[in-house]
């Protein structure tokens, strides 16, 4: 003989609610077939030389494989060119994304002309203003785009970047980039430190984004680019580890090999 199912007991009078009382319950697995299916937005980040830029190229190679079909954003790459350029050498064209662009609307003039936009590949990812990032959001949930994002998390003062403080905020998943980049001293590094004359530069208003070979851009706290000389920029950037960031120790070989130089 089966047993009647339970019921909980009534609270006495005066005693304390359950808080579990308030959780909202699980829905059965059938019922979540009728769910909107969603898109997903991810956060890849790292300091300089992590690889960024060639695990977004890598996944958009995935992806085009399986027959998807996506649309590679960048906002002021290294070489200064609307594409993602990976210190390895791959590279490949992208749309370059202003801080004016609406990537709303930018998904959907691709609609409109018949080319379908399953994911999305956005590298400098830090460079986004809230508003896209928001935007981006809005892709995932209510047009079922996959959004992939690449970036840097803070800038040379270690301060969040706008964008990629709106990203951890709203990303369905944070990826750090999982290779190591050492400092000098052999602990891993993940502050990016300006650095001028031999020493580090804690304040500034400018992103300085460049090719260690090419033309030199600066981008100013307005969102306005500029190219500007080679032979009067004495800028560059080296990845330290917390204590010698806060230290500004930059090592005994100031010019380490490898580390890059910017404008």
């Amino acid at each position: 003989m089966s047993a009647e199912p339970s019921t909980p007991a009534p609270a006495r009078p005066g005693s304390a609610p359950d808080p579990t009382d308030a959780l909202s319950a699980v829905p059965a697995s059938g019922s979540r077939r009728s769910m909107p299916v969603v898109g997903h937005l991810r956060f890849y980040y790292g300091p300089m030389d992590c690889g960024k830029s060639t695990l977004a190229l890598q996944v958009d190679h995935n992806h085009a494989r399986q027959g998807r079909r996506g649309l590679l954003l960048v906002h002021l790459d290294r070489s200064g060119r609307p594409q993602i350029t990976s210190r390895i050498g791959i590279t490949r064209e992208a749309v370059e994304v202003h801080a004016e662009v609406d990537l709303l609307v930018l998904v959907r003039e691709q609609w409109a002309a018949g080319r379908g936009v399953d994911y999305l590949i956005v590298d400098e990812a830090q460079f986004l203003t809230p508003a896209q990032v928001d935007q981006l959001a809005a892709l995932a949930d209510d047009h079922q785009v996959d959004v992939y994002c690449f970036g840097i998390a803070t800038d040379f003062r270690s301060r969040l970047f706008p964008g990629a403080a709106r990203l951890f905020e709203l990303a369905d998943e944070l990826q750090p980039v999982q290779v190591d980049v050492l400092c000098w001293c052999g602990l891993p590094a993940r502050f990016n430190a300006r650095v001028v004359g031999g020493k580090i530069i804690r304040e500034g208003d400018t992103v300085v984004v460049a090719d260690t070979e090419t033309a030199r851009f600066v981008t100013h706290s307005d969102g306005s680019t500029e190219q500007v000389d080679h032979a009067s920029t004495t800028v560059r950037y080296q990845v330290l580890c917390r204590r010698h960031f806060r230290l500004g120790d930059l090592g005994a070989r100031v010019g380490v090999q490898g580390q890059l130089s910017f404008a």
